[in-house]
């Protein structure tokens, strides 16, 4: 096993002359973290796309390791929970993809937990999509700062309205230029500190934006390289996906950039991976599946490991890893201790990444999705449907081969009938929705997480980032399953719009015997938002510019409860529409 190089300079230090004052000092290696919304193994020049052109995420490659055969999960949440804790999505409560389903257990411990322990300034900006209310917020995770959304997919990205540690705010100009701002401004503040930085962008995950800078370059662009279908690709939808992925490559370069400005290069970690297989049919190399797919193309992902002069330059690991490796291998090259809660899944991969001919046990990956479950060996891939597929030679899973490999068959096949069994199950969840966190002033409740009643409508019928309409009569309401989690007082402030002709509503809000009303008195009609800013039509909700108001001051006890929002006077053809429900704690 490689001695840690932190460890080793300090060795070196120790047994310098002693007579003479030494003030050195060791930095831990800083990480900065990067991952992509959607983006296909497939989306890289490197991987063999003549379609674009990545030289920055490339060099990572280049001055460092790649992973031949890395795999994630086929969907946004479930990925981002196994990177950060180290252990398969179905062990952390982890479900679905919006509606509490995406939430980590409270019992788990995060990436950025145990490098804070270690005494390292942490940041998140970007897509978090791992719970909201706090202590499922990221704020409540390990991260000290937070910048970004925690929803699975956001309406805009040009001016957004996001959040900073729990505060909305206005985004400035392009959300991924804007979120490689606070990076470069993160690691300017904590030079001379060891830092954890985590940058999950939200793109290329619809809606498709993008600044006409690389649409300009797309739009008629031909395309070479295409999927194996060209029936089934939509060639604008693959043209906006890849000038996402170049102003990804672009950002990337400025973090790096920044890095060699500050005299960081040599002590920082880059990584860098996508959170499943392309959100379209686009080229990937041949491989069966995109994003939701629990087939090859569904589930692998490039990554990418750079620390120069320490880790390998140019070195290829064909051994498969996967998103659970993550969290003990970032400690082990760095040299901290995982004091976590439970039990990793995932394996520290410094082996491969530092020595020749490593000691390295076969493994088993499983992906899930949908109820549909695959398992991947070394060179072998059972799908759903019990399919066994020899990937080196078949990376398109077109011929099973079952027959051929009888005992690899049977073999995999027990381990998947096995490892259902272990999991737990998604009814093994029933968390409410927390509000009132002890050390947090703030907790949001939106739209998102609300239940209908009545005739009330989904603004689409994708939750994240969706509002509530058709609000029309006193038998209508919105409720939130839901846990106080400390004693007080807290302003409630709604966020609404609600045209001049149906002003006069009135709002009840309860909880348990707790009561607050609200009449709406302001119009506030602004238009939808979005289609103004994407290239390809969208298949989420477009947005808008949600007015706040205060309803007043609700007293809650802690417990749990329902909280119900219903009108208490119809006045109007409507009453409002709805987007979110702010509690802020006043004592």
């Amino acid at each position: 096993m490689r001695l840690n190089i932190s460890l080793l300079l300090l060795l070196l230090l120790l047994g310098c002359d002693t007579k003479k004052e030494d003030t050195t000092i060791v930095k831990q290696p800083n990480i900065v973290l990067i991952m992509a919304d959607d983006q296909g193994w497939g989306d890289l020049s490197i991987h063999g796309n003549n379609n674009l052109n990545t030289p920055n995420i490339d060099a990572l490659a280049q001055n460092g390791v790649s992973f031949q055969n890395f795999y994630v999960q086929p969907v946004c949440s479930p990925t981002r929970a196994e990177m950060l804790c180290g252990r398969q999505f179905q062990r952390l409560g982890v479900y679905a993809t919006s509606a509490g389903g995406e939430r980590l257990n409270l019992n788990e411990t995060t990436l950025a937990e145990v490098f804070k322990m270690a005494g390292y300034q942490t940041a998140a900006y970007g897509k978090w999509h791992n719970g909201m209310q706090p202590p499922y917020h990221p704020n409540t995770r390990g991260f000290d700062d937070f910048y970004g959304f925690a929803s699975g997919h956001w309406g805009n990205y040009f001016d957004p309205l996001i959040e900073h540690n729990g505060n909305l705010v206005k985004g400035k100009r392009f959300l991924v230029d804007d979120l490689t701002n606070r990076a470069m401004e993160f690691i300017t503040k904590n030079k001379k500190k060891p830092f954890l930085l985590y940058l999950p962008y939200n793109t290329p995950h619809s809606p498709m934006q993008v600044p006409d800078k690389y649409w300009n370059k797309f739009m008629d662009k031909e395309l070479t390289k295409k999927h194996r279908d060209t029936a089934i690709e939509d060639p604008n939808f693959t043209r906006a996906a890849l000038a996402m992925v170049e102003n990804i490559d672009d950002n990337v370069g400025r973090i790096i950039n920044k890095l060699k400005e500050l005299n960081l290069e040599e002590n920082t970690i880059i990584v860098y991976l996508s959170d499943n297989g392309p959100n379209g049919w686009r080229w990937n190399g041949g491989m069966r599946g995109k994003k939701g797919s629990i087939d090859e193309g569904g589930v692998r992902s490039p990554l990418f490991i750079s620390w120069k002069n320490t880790i390998p330059a140019s070195k290829k690991i064909t051994q498969i890893a996967s998103a659970i490796d993550i969290l003990p291998t970032l400690a082990g090259l760095a040299g901290i201790e995982t004091k976590t809660q439970k039990p990793l899944d995932g394996l520290n991969m410094e082996p491969l990444i530092f020595e020749e001919n490593p000691s390295w046990e076969s493994r088993l990956i499983y992906n899930h999705w949908n109820d549909k479950t695959s398992v991947r060996s070394q060179e072998f891939r059972l799908d759903d449907e019990n399919r066994l597929y020899h990937i080196p030679s078949d990376l398109g899973q077109t011929k099973d081969v079952s027959k051929n490999y009888p005992e690899v068959y049977t073999s995999l096949l027990n381990a998947k009938e096995s490892w259902l069994l272990e999991v737990p199950k998604r009814s093994a969840y029933n968390r409410p929705f927390t509000v009132g966190h002890p050390d947090i002033k703030t907790t949001q409740l939106p739209a998102r997480d609300g239940i209908t009643h009545g005739g009330i409508k989904r603004s689409n019928q994708y939750p994240n980032c969706s509002f509530f309409t058709n609000w029309r009569s006193l038998e209508d309401s919105i409720s939130w399953d839901a846990e106080v989690l400390s004693d007080g007082d807290y302003e409630v402030i709604l966020y609404y719009s609600c045209p001049e002709k149906n002003v006069g509503s009135t709002l009840l809000l309860e909880f348990d015997s707790n009561k607050l009303s609200k009449k709406i008195t302001e119009a506030h009609d602004p238009p939808l938002l979005g289609m103004e800013n994407d290239r390809i039509p969208r298949i989420e909700s477009y947005i808008k510019d949600f007015k706040p108001v205060s309803m007043g001051i609700m007293t809650l006890k802690k417990g749990k409860g329902q909280l119900t929002l219903r009108a208490s006077e119809v006045t109007g053809e409507e009453v409002i529409d709805f987007r979110l429900l702010l509690f802020n704690k006043l004592n």
